[in-house]
């Protein structure tokens, strides 16, 4: 099951989860959002906010040959991938669901280190947070990924790095 709803800032959140009990499970996902000034909204209210994509961390350092940029270009363009974005300590490859397979393969074939690959859902858009509605968003977002019946939890926020390591101490 996948439920969906807002939390603090409106902030569009997606939890997929596994139950034996769905009756259960969409009540206590009401309980944690209630609880962590968020809502549980209906199907479809933030879905379409997100779209499926394969996402490949591919780290600069400890892989087997210097890479480049132009280098890793070449391998995952010639795979299919969509976008790919230089940071300072990795890589970070797009792709459509269908072609993350065979992008993951040529990178994996080549010898080059990935840190994680896996298929996600990604933003449109984010929404800025700060202060207490970080604050709030940060519990709220704890206490979904620590349920036993949730898989993965996706949102469409940002909170800047400083503010992010203040909250954390």
């Amino acid at each position: 099951m996948t439920y969906e709803g807002y939390g603090p800032g409106g902030v569009a959140i997606l939890v997929e989860v596994v139950t034996d009990n769905i009756n259960r499970a969409v009540s206590e996902m009401r309980h944690v959002f209630s609880r962590n000034n968020g809502n549980l909204g209906t199907s479809g209210s933030v879905g379409w906010m997100f779209h499926k994509k394969g996402i490949i961390t591919i780290p600069r350092a400890g892989q087997k040959t210097p890479l480049t940029e132009d280098d890793l270009l070449g391998v995952i363009l010639d795979a299919g991938a969509d976008d790919l974005q230089s940071e300072e300590t990795e890589f970070i490859v797009t792709t459509t669901p269908q072609t993350f397979d065979a992008v993951k393969k040529a990178v994996e074939d080549r010898s080059i280190a990935v840190e994680h690959a896996a298929l996600q859902m990604v933003p449109q858009n984010t929404v800025k947070v700060a202060g207490k509605e970080a604050e709030q968003l940060v519990r709220l977002m704890e206490a979904l990924e620590e349920h036993d019946d949730v898989q993965n939890v996706y949102a469409n926020f940002d909170i800047d790095d400083k503010e992010l390591a203040s909250l954390n101490t």
